[in-house]
């Protein structure tokens, strides 16, 4: 079992930053591959980013590749998103997810929410226009 904690979302104006994390407990968090989803209002949730195990391969969904970067700290046993310029369609609840890995790097199906065996509460983040 791996339970998933979010934090660090909030409200921020277009065009300004956010950083929200997601702390892992219970079983070795490197044995994971980290995801990023969001959802908005009356949409589906969303592929944002995905890391691999180590950190050494990542993968972002277009819109918003170049403005967020995921990052992990196994030692704290963290994931991060670092959110850019970000843009009023940026607004929903972001969510971390971890995938039971066993290769070291980010394939196709990491984009995809059945891939994933946990997940967290999840965290709002709202970008106002």
């Amino acid at each position: 079992q791996v339970q998933l904690v979010e934090s660090g979302g909030g409200l921020v104006q277009a065009g300004g930053s956010l950083r929200v994390s997601c702390a892992a407990s219970g079983r070795s968090f490197s044995d994971y591959s980290m995801g990023w989803f969001r959802q908005a209002p009356e949409k589906e949730r969303e592929f944002v980013a995905a890391i691999s195990r180590t950190g050494g391969s990542t993968a972002y969904a277009d819109s918003v590749k170049g403005r967020f970067t995921i990052s992990r700290d196994n030692a704290k046993n963290t994931v991060y998103l670092q959110m850019n310029s970000l843009k009023p369609e940026d607004t929903g609840v972001y969510y971390c997810a971890a995938d039971r890995a066993w290769a070291d790097y980010v394939a196709n199906s990491a984009r995809k929410s059945a891939t994933y065996d946990y997940w967290g509460q999840g965290t709002q983040v709202t970008v106002s226009s």
